[in-house]
C-alpha cells in the first residue's frame, strides 16, 4: 500500500531531504499515450522550510534551488526510477513558492504505484491521507482508500493535502527564488 508520504517523495524527498521542506498540496495530472505510457505533470504548492537555524535553511535552499531545480543527480535518480524528466520549474503564484515537474514514463506502475487492471487504473493510499480532488472515484474500505479511473479516461487527476503551512515557524522560500 502506498502512503501519501511516499507519494510526496517524488518531488521533494527523492534526493534524501531529511524532512525540512514542506508544502501544502501535491497534484498529479497523468496523460496516457496508451495503457501503460504517457506523461505526468506534478505540482506542489506553497513550498516552505521548517529549518530551525541558518545552516538548516541554507541546506534546504541548496537542495531545492540547486539540486532539485538544476541538478543532474535528480534527473539521474528519476530516470533510474523510470521517470524521464522533461521539465522542472519553481515559480511564485499568489505570493507562494510552487514547483512543477513534468516527466514521461513507459510503465504506469512507476507513477506512484498506479496499477492498471483492465478496465481500471487505481492507486491505493492510507486512510489518514487526504484527497482534495480527483476526476476518478474514491472508494474507502476498512484499511485504505483507493482512487479508481475507468480506462476510457485518458487523463488521470488527483490532488492530495500534504501539510498545514500556515505556521509562523515555517520559512517562506519565495523570497529566495530570484537570489539563486
Amino acid at each position: 500500500m502506498t502512503s501519501i508520504k511516499k507519494l510526496l517523495g517524488l518531488f521533494l524527498l527523492s534526493i534524501s531531504v531529511q524532512g525540512c521542506l514542506v508544502f501544502h498540496t501535491v497534484s498529479y495530472e497523468v496523460k496516457l499515450d496508451d495503457e501503460k505510457s504517457g506523461t505526468v505533470t506534478l505540482n506542489v504548492s506553497d513550498i516552505k522550510s521548517d529549518a530551525m537555524n541558518v545552516s538548516d535553511l541554507e541546506e534546504d535552499k541548496k537542495q531545492l534551488f540547486q539540486e532539485l531545480l538544476e541538478g543532474d543527480e535528480f534527473v539521474k535518480q528519476m530516470r533510474d526510477e523510470g521517470k524521464n524528466i522533461l521539465d522542472r520549474e519553481l515559480f511564485i503564484s499568489n505570493g507562494q513558492l510552487n514547483g512543477s515537474v513534468k516527466y514521461s514514463f513507459d510503465d504506469i506502475s512507476k507513477v506512484e504505484g498506479i496499477i492498471y487492471e483492465e478496465p481500471f487504473y487505481f492507486i491505493t493510499i492510507q486512510l489518514e491521507d487526504s484527497i482534495i480532488s480527483t476526476n476518478g472515484e474514491v472508494i474507502v474500505s476498512e484499511g485504505y482508500k483507493r482512487i479508481m479511473w475507468d480506462n476510457s479516461i485518458k487523463t488521470l487527476k488527483f490532488e492530495m493535502f500534504s501539510a498545514n503551512v500556515d505556521s509562523d515557524n515555517l520559512v517562506d522560500l519565495n523570497k529566495y527564488l530570484n537570489e539563486e
